[in-house]
């Protein structure tokens, strides 16, 4: 694949899985008013008083605001991300190894928020890839995960959709996803967990077909075989 070629399907990326087909590289900007954003800020206002937050204090007044933006931030995957793709020419040229040589990023970090209970989840995922025809560029791939990851969801709908994507834009031979990540929902309510992970994987192409890429990919990926 060219970059020539890598522009010309960017008007047809969507987020794998996606509800509202919105391409993870279109910027398709959310569009609220200053009447929604008082409204909002007054909705929460009142849950937090309710809740038993002193909104008259130099240090709270303001705190309704803060924290309709900080929500407003952390979800700005929403919006795409025009830099996601960046393609070039393979750099394999012939012989079975072009099936098996892979690129590998990791850990990418991220941060997002359940849609259960709309608190944080945070981790670090690795992304590999074994190129066909194009090769994406290393920091698009951080950008992959993030952009899917600032939404509201889960982790386990999260990796399939960077593996899907990923599979969708660059048509590899095949793709693998790791994610790992700390849950707020399970520390500070429910069972109140402490430390434990939350372990999540994809596979697509030859990632699924051969057990030696998969382990191999953990392998290069430095991480320990037994956290798989």
């Amino acid at each position: 694949m060219t970059q020539t070629d890598a522009h010309k399907r960017r008007d047809h990326v969507h987020p794998a899985g996606s509800d509202d087909g919105r391409g993870i590289d279109v910027a398709a900007a959310r569009s609220i008013t200053d009447d929604d954003w008082q409204r909002y800020e007054a909705g929460l206002a009142e849950i937090l008083a309710a809740l038993g937050m002193d909104l008259d204090t130099a240090g709270t007044r303001e705190t309704p605001r803060r924290f309709l933006r900080a929500l407003y931030d952390a979800t700005d995957g929403y919006e795409g991300d025009p830099k996601v793709l960046t393609a070039f020419p393979t750099e394999c040229h012939g012989g079975a190894n072009c099936e098996l040589a892979q690129v590998v990023e990791g850990p990418i970090p991220f941060f997002a928020l359940c849609e259960h209970h709309a608190l944080p989840f945070y981790g670090q995922a690795y992304v590999g890839y074994i190129a066909h025809e194009g090769i994406i560029g290393i920091s698009k791939l951080t950008r992959l995960v993030r952009v899917i990851t600032r939404r509201f969801g889960v982790q386990e709908r999260m990796t399939h959709q960077v593996a899907d994507e990923l599979d969708r834009m660059m048509e590899p031979h095949g793709v693998a996803v790791y994610m790992e990540a700390h849950h707020l929902c399970t520390q500070i309510r429910g069972v109140r967990e402490l430390h434990p992970k939350t372990r999540t994987t994809a596979y697509r192409g030859h990632y699924a077909e051969n057990a030696d890429l998969r382990s191999e990919f953990f392998d290069i990926s430095g991480l320990r075989r037994a956290e798989r």
